[in-house]
């Protein structure tokens, strides 16, 4: 893909500022053809339908807001080992596909490497998990009704149109697990928009819509959705784990107390937490814990198993959109800290431009890394041999 980022085609700050978590965004023409096509065609999704063994909810069939059983499309196979899978009739597929199913493959960010490179590149920008799925419809059979979703999406049209009725909220930034259901749509859509290829929809949690292949040809598109959100409850649990540092939040509770024994210990968690939230630094800090604990997307470095050699030419990605370098003292020398997928790796200051290239989305050759603070082949190859111990990173196999 160009490098052109999703962050410029939707407005970078201005979106930030104005339209995350706030209102529903359309940009058409956001991807050129060449872009989509580098992205995924039909030929890349009838390869990972051919090549995977995908079990529903993973691939599935929807339709009026049903799933399809999967015994009308598939049948199950046993293999030598007394495993079983689900081998898919591309016939009956065909089938109920023209008979007004959606077709659906969740996670195709982990199974199609274009589009794990658009979700790492969402990723490092929103500093959110992502999950790509992928659509696929032919009729104006609607897969799944007027509905909404409880993470935030940004839509990409890959091939074919089609329709989006957006209806808006009707509960404020409602959760997968919440006190009450939203109230149901209005019977009109505030929007109605026809998605071409190339275009891109940004559409918050909470808002209803419904989605129709009512254009008279196929339709393909991929769904990211950013996931999940990070909320106050969110990050009340993430600071219960900080608090436990503290003597008062170890101590068994006063339950078989009287009330003003439990009104004193009370008093004294209140100001303990309210410390804490006062701290101006709290939510950077909880954002980069959250950054740091993503696990990403799991490479090998195949056939490189203890050390990764000095080739020049050799290829090298982060395995995680949401890495991030920091300035630390251990021992009284200043450092570089690179923390994502759960680990992190210091190095001395020196390496600080290698690994900012490297938080940059994509693959980087071994020779532009070592150029870019003026190491050695060698030295960046240990450095890199540090990362991928670390499954911080991922080499390619063979150079090119």
């Amino acid at each position: 893909m160009t490098r052109t980022r999703i962050a410029e085609r939707v407005g970078q700050d201005q979106f930030l500022a104005h339209t995350l978590h706030r209102d529903f965004r359309h940009v058409p023409g956001a991807f050129s053809p060449r872009e989509l096509r580098a992205l995924i065609t039909f030929d890349d999704l009838n390869e990972i339908l051919a090549r995977h063994r995908l079990q529903p909810p993973r691939l599935r069939l929807a339709k009026d807001g049903e799933t399809l059983p999967l015994g009308r499309y598939a049948e199950p196979v046993t293999t030598r080992r007394a495993t079983v899978w689900h081998r898919v009739h591309p016939a009956d597929l065909h089938e109920h596909l023209a008979d007004g199913a959606s077709l659906v493959l969740d996670q195709i960010d982990h199974l199609h490497a274009p589009v794990g490179d658009l979700a790492a590149e969402l990723e490092g920008w929103l500093r959110n998990s992502v999950q790509v799925n992928a659509y696929a419809a032919w009729t104006a059979t609607e897969g799944f009704g007027t509905h909404w979703d409880d993470h935030d999406v940004m839509v990409v049209q890959v091939e074919g149109a089609k329709r989006w009725r957006i209806f808006g909220p009707t509960r404020r930034v409602p959760l997968h697990r919440d006190v009450a259901e939203p109230e149901p749509p209005p019977t009109e859509p505030l929007a109605e928009l026809v998605m071409q290829p190339g275009d891109l929809l940004y559409l918050p949690r909470g808002w209803w819509h419904a989605v129709t292949a009512d254009q008279g040809t196929h339709s393909l598109h991929l769904t990211c959705g950013i996931t999940p959100p990070h909320t106050g409850a969110r990050l009340l649990t993430w600071l219960a784990e900080q608090l436990l540092a503290t003597d008062a939040f170890r101590l068994d509770l006063p339950v078989h107390a009287d009330p003003d024994t439990q009104a004193q210990a009370l008093a004294v968690l209140a100001k303990e937490v309210a410390a804490a939230m006062a701290d101006p630094s709290l939510i950077d800090r909880y954002a980069a814990a959250q950054d740091a604990a993503d696990l990403g997307r799991m490479r090998p470095s195949l056939p490189h198993l203890r050390e990764v050699p000095a080739d020049p030419a050799l290829r090298v990605r982060l395995t995680t959109g949401r890495g991030r370098l920091t300035a630390v003292t251990v021992d009284g020398e200043a450092l570089v800290r690179l923390r994502g997928a759960g680990q992190e790796v210091d190095a001395a200051p020196a390496a600080r431009p290698l690994l900012e290239a490297l938080l940059e989305p994509g693959w980087h050759r071994l020779g532009d890394l070592a150029a870019t603070c003026g190491v050695s082949v060698p030295d960046a190859a240990a450095l890199v041999t540090e990362l991928v111990t670390a499954q911080l990173a991922a080499v390619d196999g063979t150079p090119r």
